[in-house]
């Protein structure tokens, strides 16, 4: 299934099941290279109506920061952290732990 056909079958995928995080995490995902613009707004709408949908954290903060917007991935780093914890993941808490001490390391001053 080529890129654009998937991209289709996500929209209509968010069309029929609005409620689901997962179709619009996939479709930020595969919205990355091509429209930045809506994967940040799909990220940014997930946080807000989603907040407890781990799986989008890690993704989230590697695109803003590759984006150049590091508060944002700032925010999706330690409030994807802070999600692990209190979910008891312990694999998603270290994994977004060690990103965010690379990207702390790699965006000093």
């Amino acid at each position: 299934m080529s890129n654009l056909a998937r991209i289709e079958a996500l929209r209509n995928f968010i069309l029929e099941e609005p409620e689901n995080p997962f179709n619009y995490y996939a479709l930020a995902l595969e919205l990355q290279q091509i429209d930045p613009k809506e994967t940040q707004d799909l990220l940014m709408f997930l946080l807000t109506n989603y907040e407890d949908y781990l799986p989008m954290y890690f993704p989230g903060a590697h695109f803003f920061w590759e984006n150049g917007d590091l508060n944002s991935a700032k925010d999706f780093f330690e409030k994807g952290i802070s999600l692990a914890k209190s979910q008891n993941n312990l694999k998603a808490q270290q994994e977004l732990n060690n990103a965010y001490q690379n990207f702390l390391f790699e965006t000093e001053d």
